[in-house]
């Protein structure tokens, strides 16, 4: 049985998120007064092959964000190993 885990990319703070002002405007535009701010960001699932260690596993997933999955110049990334798929 393979194993997934679960990569939640966002923005770091002070980054300019103009997608984010919009949706929290949308909402806002909407009806729900209650939104202040809103951020977007990304989430990528990744299924891992049969027999990863799974002690290398988040350290691989790691790698990943930092060559290619994130930009660590504008976004931070965190990774979760989530069990069976």
């Amino acid at each position: 049985m393979s194993t997934s885990a679960r990569i939640y990319i966002t923005l770091r703070k002070g980054i300019l998120d103009p997608q984010g002002q919009a949706v929290a405007q949308a909402l806002r535009g909407l009806g729900f007064a209650g939104v202040a701010d809103a951020r977007q960001g990304k989430v990528i699932d990744v299924t891992l092959a049969d027999g990863v260690n799974m002690g290398d596993a988040k350290t691989q997933l790691e790698k990943m964000c930092q060559q290619l999955l994130a930009n660590p110049v504008m976004e931070d990334f965190r990774v979760e190993i989530l069990g069976a798929a």
